[in-house]
């Protein structure tokens, strides 16, 4: 473990082969798995728990308090899964009593300058692009982009295998499988070509693109469209994860493509 002019408090549970640069700060009520790299001017507060071979950028500051008025102080932590990558300067805010903790996955890539709220969910295999800012309580799934300075409200879920376009204002649930664009944000189409990179049948791609037809494009309304869905379409995982998705969204979804307000 190189060390040289960072400041470790002893408590701190730092594994095999952790390179730790120059000018890092890092508390005590921290793990860090084996391999991780964390460049200079890091700063990991009490609470993180980081995982295995994973890469942190200049900058980056992993398990600050949350920037919430109801925290008082305590006992919470950041988790990070192994491979995972914490570009520079993004900032990621420990829980609070909602889920006492916030969680990123594994193999997932936090690109520069984005922010991970408290008590927020990220799954793997995820990219956060630069500049991504994201609220509390978000529940992104596996596989989901988030593009570039997009801006997620507190208490979104956005759903596996989704691309959102840049610049985005995020106010409502995105079911799985989807492009997102627009303001509102909307219903663009289906990630056919992530779908297809991670192994999705073009039968199965069509079957999606057939559920999202009735759901965004018959005019119907979204209780009806679900009921259509269950009715005239065989079930299958993907035809569950859409409807239940949709059953189960707080804030309601984004609106079908060529809505009117």
């Amino acid at each position: 473990m190189n060390q040289t002019l960072a400041s470790i408090h002893p408590d701190a549970k730092i594994g095999e082969g952790v390179t730790i640069s120059p000018f890092v700060t890092i508390y005590g009520d921290v793990t860090i798995g084996e391999g991780t790299w964390i460049g200079p001017n890091v700063t990991i507060m009490d609470g993180a728990r980081i995982g295995k071979h994973c890469r942190i950028f200049p900058g980056a500051v992993i398990s600050a308090i949350p920037q919430d008025l109801k925290f008082n102080g305590e006992v919470t932590t950041v988790e990070i899964g192994d491979y995972t990558t914490i570009r520079e300067c993004a900032t990621i805010n420990r829980g609070t009593t909602d889920r006492m903790k916030t969680v990123v996955g594994h193999h997932t890539n936090i690109m520069a300058y984005a922010h991970v709220a408290h008590d927020c969910i990220i799954g793997n295999y995820c990219i956060l692009g630069n500049a991504v800012n994201m609220a509390g309580h978000v529940v992104v799934d596996d596989y989901a982009i988030l593009s570039g300075m997009s801006a997620i409200h507190q208490f979104v879920h956005i759903g596996a295998h989704v691309m959102v376009s840049g610049g985005s204002l995020v106010r409502k649930d995105i079911p799985p499988f989807v492009k997102a664009a627009r303001e509102p944000m909307s219903y663009v189409g289906i990630n056919s070509i992530g779908l297809r990179r991670r192994g999705f049948s073009n039968e199965r791609i069509s079957e999606i693109q057939d559920i999202y037809r009735v759901l965004f494009q018959s005019g119907l309304n979204t209780t009806k469209a679900i009921q259509k869905i269950e009715t005239d379409m065989p079930a299958s995982p993907e035809r569950d994860e859409i409807v239940l998705f949709v059953q189960a969204a707080r804030r309601g979804i984004i609106r079908g493509y060529g809505s009117e307000e």
